[in-house]
């Protein structure tokens, strides 16, 4: 687990204090802190797309489920033990929903469904002219990255909330035989994959949702509800989960997985942290 390692590992952390220049890697140590009489958590220092002038620290192996009461001293612990790095939030997950801890913001939200309940209906109400086929290797990558400014141009925020997965990434995914061309009438329509190497587990044997993206043409048309029940009538293991992390922003991408059978399992919020 990436946050065990962080708090035992220094040549691993060493990795990690390249994104924090004048940082020695002992202080990228996760520490595990007392919040409260009956409240601990694990503390890591982490940087959005790795960048040194956005950090923030993630609040993993909560001893019990946080409450609103808990949130003054969480953010005053977190302050204590990473303050020397600036962090501007507290990000920690909670089952529940979305608007029950006043004072936070959301972050990303978990949606989830069993392979074996979302291969069940098989292609009932799928589109004849949409399928997957197994990607075979990168020459697609300039129509991905296009396909995901396209999507940036027309909402601003999506920079914030997805990217396209590393290159080395991917090539793991399709050595993997995890990622996929989506195909619409014959023709790449775009990608849908995932992955095993996942730290949004939430300590269950899944998949994530790794790559979704359509192309600018396909985009408007409904395929993108349908294309989680695809992938998983293409992943091996029907024992596992599908799961993926949609940012709560993004209400049209958490309407497509809900339509094809996810259901929101609980997510990521943001606690503000407010410096002097």
């Amino acid at each position: 687990m990436f946050d065990l390692r962080m708090a035992t590992d220094l040549d691993f952390a060493a990795k990690g204090a390249a994104s924090a220049p004048g940082h020695e890697p002992r202080e990228m140590l996760s520490r595990h802190v007392t919040v409260s009489s009956d409240l601990s958590a694990l503390l890591s220092i982490r940087f959005e797309g790795l960048d040194p002038n956005k950090p923030f620290v993630d609040a993993s192996l909560l001893s019990r489920p946080l409450a609103e009461s808990d949130l003054a001293e969480l953010g005053t612990v977190a302050d204590h033990t990473f303050g020397s790095f600036g962090p501007r939030y507290v990000r920690m997950w909670s089952a529940a929903p979305t608007d029950a801890l006043p004072g936070t913001h959301q972050d990303r939200r978990f949606l989830a469904a069993p392979l074996s309940e979302l291969v069940g209906a098989g292609r009932i109400g799928i589109p004849d002219e949409l399928s997957l086929t197994p990607t075979t290797d990168l020459a697609r990558w300039d129509d991905a990255a296009a396909a995901y400014a396209a999507v940036d141009a027309d909402h601003p925020r999506h920079t914030e909330q997805a990217q396209i997965q590393d290159a080395e990434d991917l090539r793991q995914s399709i050595d993997a035989g995890t990622l996929f061309d989506v195909i619409v009438n014959h023709t790449w329509a775009g990608w849908i994959g995932a992955t095993i190497e996942t730290s949004s587990s939430l300590g269950l044997p899944c998949y994530e949702v790794q790559e979704i993206i359509l192309a600018p043409g396909y985009r408007g048309h409904g395929y993108g509800a349908h294309l989680a029940r695809l992938l998983a009538s293409e992943l091996p293991d029907r024992n596992r989960v599908l799961i993926g992390t949609i940012h709560a922003d993004n209400r049209g991408a958490q309407e497509a997985a809900r339509r094809a059978g996810r259901h929101d399992v609980g997510g990521w919020l943001q606690l503000p942290l407010t410096r002097s």
